[in-house]
Parts: structure tokens; C-alpha cells; sequence
């Protein structure tokens, strides 16, 4: 059984409480805020391992309140909309969200979810310490020890992107599709919107500014490093 500790954030008690039934019978513990100042609060005062985080909330709004909470805090964050528009999955995942959803959904989905992003963070999944670091033009990434370093200057990724660019450096040269990526890096088969691995990509073109190496786009297809 799942002990991690949840922020459920929302507005809608309704909300809240089923889900939160969900996340209890599941295994996990939650402390739930139904605005954006009260949650900066329980972040800080709770220090949870995953936070589900409305975007439409008063007080603070959830762009907001995921900004600061990165800030300061790598911790997940699973963001919630009624609205489908690609714009705010776009800005979501730019200030750092670590997946996104769109209600109505279904809280198995969401636990689903969770469980993908905690075996991702979990050490004992972690690549095996035997795993010689790679190397690709100026660019070194240990996998043992987690680092990344261009130039020997370190650079800091976090953990997707991280496990991002493993992939596309054990795989060099290979074009893989974003339903790839999802399954390797995220831990999840998903069918819908892959704008998460764009930005993701995107976070990543900018971090490896300083490197030789190239992440191409190879259009209706998906994602190589040369």
C-alpha cells in the first residue's frame, strides 16, 4: 500500500471529496486547500510528496501558485482544468507541472497518474549504478549518479527532463515518437495530448544551449538527439 502524502486543491468540495475517497482507499494520505493562498500554506507547512492543483482557484490562481511552489520546490504537480484549450496545457507544463488533466475525469485515471510519476521518482527504479555514464559530443550524463555536465560545467535538470534526455542519448540518432517517450519517461501509456513531451523538449533545447548536440524534430513522427 501507497503512504504518500497528497495536496488535493480545488474549489469544488465535491471535488475534493471524491477524489480524496479515491486517493484514501488507494493507500495515500491527503490534506486538501480549496484556495490558492491556503495551499502555498499547506505546501509549506505539510511538505507533500504530490500536489493535484486546479488552475481556477481564488486567492491565487493555479499558474500562480505552481510558480511559486517550483521556486522552491521540484515536488510533482498534476494540474486540473475545465478548460481544453492547448494554450493552457502549454503555459501549465511551462511553470514546471509535472502532468495535466482535464475534468471531467475519472480518479482512477488520476491515480493512475500518480503512481506513474511516483515510480519514476522511486530510487530503488532508478537506472542500475552499473550503467557507465554516456557521452554525446560535449555532453556527459551520468546515470548513477544522476548529473549532467557540458563542457564538465554541471547542469541542472529535473527529474523528467533528466530521464528525458537518458533516453534520447541511449538512443542516439533513433527517432522516437512521443507515445514513446510517454511510455519510457513518464510511465504511461497515453493515447491523448503529448504536449507534455514538447515542452519538456523544449526545456531541454534551452538548457543544452552550451552543447554540440541537436535534438531534431522530426515532424508527424517524433524526437532524435544527433
Amino acid at each position: 500500500m501507497s503512504n504518500e502524502l497528497v495536496l488535493l486543491v480545488d474549489d469544488e468540495q465535491n471535488i475534493i471529496d471524491l477524489n480524496k475517497m479515491y486517493l484514501e482507499q488507494a493507500g495515500y494520505r491527503t490534506v486538501t486547500a480549496m484556495d490558492g493562498l491556503t495551499a502555498l500554506d499547506v505546501v509549506a507547512s505539510h511538505n507533500p510528496d504530490l500536489i493535484v492543483l486546479d488552475l481556477m482557484l481564488p486567492e491565487l490562481d493555479g499558474w500562480e501558485v505552481c510558480k511559486r511552489i517550483r521556486a522552491e520546490s521540484d515536488v510533482p504537480i498534476i494540474m486540473l482544468t475545465a478548460n481544453n484549450e492547448d494554450i493552457d496545457k502549454i503555459v501549465g507544463l511551462e511553470l514546471g507541472a509535472d502532468d495535466y488533466m482535464t475534468k471531467p475525469f475519472n480518479p482512477r485515471e488520476l491515480i493512475a497518474r500518480m503512481k506513474a510519476i511516483f515510480r519514476r521518482m522511486d530510487p530503488k527504479r532508478d537506472l542500475p549504478n552499473d550503467i557507465a555514464p554516456l557521452e554525446l559530443s560535449n555532453i556527459m550524463i551520468d546515470p548513477a549518479r544522476r548529473v549532467v555536465t557540458v563542457d564538465g560545467e554541471p547542469i541542472d535538470l529535473r527529474t523528467k527532463e533528466f530521464d528525458l534526455l537518458f533516453t534520447l542519448i541511449e538512443n542516439k540518432g533513433i527517432v522516437l515518437s512521443r507515445e514513446k517517450l510517454l511510455e519510457i519517461v513518464w510511465g504511461f501509456d497515453f493515447a491523448g495530448e503529448t504536449r507534455t513531451v514538447d515542452v519538456h523538449i523544449a526545456h531541454l533545447r534551452h538548457k543544452l544551449e552550451a552543447s554540440h548536440a541537436n535534438i531534431e524534430t522530426v515532424w508527424g513522427v517524433g524526437y532524435k538527439i544527433v
